[in-house]
């Protein structure tokens, strides 16, 4: 049975359709080929929240608009995580994403322009390292296709 609902496989497709909970693994080439949509998709959502959360702060006395705009402040985020799931990558936190390589995650979050750093699976935010020097010391298989600056 195939993995996505969309084309699947290396070189098949980079805008595959994973099925919700499933992880796709990236090489370098095919995470930067998606990244311009993950960008956008994270834009608008970003700017689809902004008033919203506005609205919050103006009404914190008022328990009812609150209460509703907290209600459609989860419903972006979680439309947000859905789509972000369903293009295969990992979702580490507001607006903070992962593309697994297989031994670790090109690590990106909003509002930086590139996709430009890495982290390995038992570290996270906090450690990721710029991603030219990560290919330049451990020349991953997954980088293969990119050539080093």
């Amino acid at each position: 049975m195939p993995e996505t609902d969309g084309l699947h496989g290396h070189g098949d497709s980079v805008f595959a359709i994973q099925r919700p909970g499933q992880i796709r693994v990236f090489t370098l080439l095919e995470a930067r080929q998606i990244f311009p949509l993950v960008r956008n998709i994270t834009a608008q959502a970003v700017d689809e929240l902004s008033p919203v959360l506005e609205s919050m702060r103006a009404n914190m006395e008022n328990h009812l608009l609150l209460q509703q705009q907290e209600i459609h402040y989860e419903e972006i985020v979680q439309r947000w995580i859905n789509k972000m799931e369903r293009l295969g990558v990992v979702v580490s936190g507001l607006w903070l994403v992962d593309f697994d390589t297989g031994d670790g995650y090109l690590c990106w979050r909003h509002p930086e322009p590139v996709l430009d750093y890495y982290h390995g699976h038992e570290q996270g935010f906090g450690q990721r390292r710029p991603l030219q020097e990560v290919i330049r010391e451990q020349q991953p298989e997954w980088a293969d296709c990119i050539p080093t600056i």
